[in-house]
């Protein structure tokens, strides 16, 4: 179809099978046959200089380059080469297109190349599992225990699972987050918990677990009873901050149903409500994401009167305690969400934000810096049933980040 392509076979069905000697010339004679060589100029490069050059093209790219020779081949899966791309510079965020199928097998976008690959994640079982990113990096947990975690790179197929976090087996909401060190290539993963308190609708039983990849070992930092408010699906860590949305459980007034709270992860302060921080309101629903140590939030505005219809979509950047508001979806772009509450799925990172209506495989792209709005190309796939629903998540692709 127009614009998909397969990852796989874009990665490893050119590969070169019994390539003779590296570098090749042509010898032709001329009217005064006089022969002239014309020699390959990669044969001139040396591999240092060859690996920097590489190391600037896009990811799907580099896996063609690796397959033009041998030596550009064992260039991109040499060692000193991942390194060299971990230099240079980052490369714009992709997009995962799930559909609610059994199978978790979506299309990620491109947006250098503005193309769609097929594509299969490693570790996830099914397309409704919880997902967050970090620095090429994702992690997966699943929706039914809540428990089995897993930790891949989407790009190298490397993963690993994690021992299962602490804390209640059964409980209502779970709210995952990861963070990569881009210099040691450590993370940090984040769990909060919340269960309603038996017999108390306005109690929840909320809790944080912090898993690090060097000791390899959860660790339950805090537990808390918060009482009008309960936690949910929403949470990212930011500059050593765990940010996480809480839900109106009964108090208040329908435009402050939402609210942000922050968690430092170094001085792991307590207790949780001191931290509060409305959000603008009306919200109808909220997306977190960390762009460039800055926390970002995409939400629906609610209408005045009707506060479970978004009348638009917008953009806010946490400085302090206080949202700016940097961008709002322009009404031609809306128009394709629909006005129902909790309506997309929005995720990003670097200067890229997405966001997807769960209603159809259209895929809205937000660049921070240009301030400018645009559809991603159709994607390639396609409804099999009218209800059919679709989400996704962004991230980095990267070579040099292994769990």
């Amino acid at each position: 179809m127009n614009g998909e392509t397969s990852w796989i076979s874009h990665c490893f069905d050119d590969m070169p099978k019994g390539i003779g000697a590296r570098g090749s010339f042509l010898e032709l004679n001329d009217e005064g046959n006089k022969e002239t060589n014309l020699v390959s100029m990669e044969l001139f490069l040396p591999d240092d200089l060859l690996e920097r050059i590489l190391a600037y093209l896009p990811i799907a790219s580099i896996f063609r380059a690796g397959s033009v020779c041998r030596r550009w081949h064992e260039i991109v899966n040499s060692r000193r080469f991942l390194w060299n791309v971990s230099d240079v510079l980052l490369q714009k965020p992709w997009y995962f297109m799930f559909t609610s199928c059994d199978e978790p097998v979506g299309f990620a976008y491109d947006p250098i190349l503005r193309k769609w690959y097929s594509i299969e994640l490693p570790c996830i079982q099914t397309p409704n599992w919880f997902i967050a990113s970090s620095h090429g990096l994702v992690c997966f947990m699943d929706n039914d225990s809540k428990n089995e975690m897993h930790v891949c790179n989407p790009i190298t197929k490397h993963c690993k699972k994690l021992e299962n976090p602490p804390g209640l087996k059964f409980h209502d909401y779970s709210a995952m987050s990861i963070s990569v060190n881009r210099t040691s290539h450590s993370y940090t993963a984040s769990i909060v918990k919340s269960k309603q308190v038996p017999s108390n609708f306005f109690q929840w039983d909320v809790s944080i677990h912090i898993y690090d990849s060097e000791t390899m070992m959860w660790t339950t930092s805090l537990t808390e009873v918060l009482t009008g408010w309960r936690g949910g699906e929403e949470s990212v860590i930011c500059a050593g901050v765990l940010y996480f949305l809480v839900y109106s459980s009964g108090v208040g007034t329908p435009e402050n149903r939402h609210g942000l709270v922050t968690y430092s992860l170094s001085s792991r302060s307590s207790p949780l409500i001191r931290s509060f921080i409305p959000v603008p309101g009306p919200l109808t629903c909220g997306r977190l994401m960390n762009l460039k140590d800055k926390l970002v939030m995409v939400g629906g505005i609610g209408k005045k009167d009707r506060p479970d219809i978004i009348k638009g979509i917008g953009i806010w950047v946490l400085e302090g305690r206080n949202w700016i508001e940097v961008a709002r979806v322009p009404q031609k772009y809306f128009q394709g969400f629909g006005e129902l509450d909790d309506v997309f799925a929005s995720s990003g990172t670097g200067n890229l934000i997405y966001i997807q209506s769960y209603g159809a495989p259209a895929l809205l792209v937000f660049d921070m810096n240009l301030k400018l709005w645009k559809w991603a190309p159709k994607c390639p796939v396609s409804k099999k049933f009218p209800l059919q629903l679709f989400t996704g998540f962004c991230f980095e692709p990267r070579l040099d980040f292994a769990p």
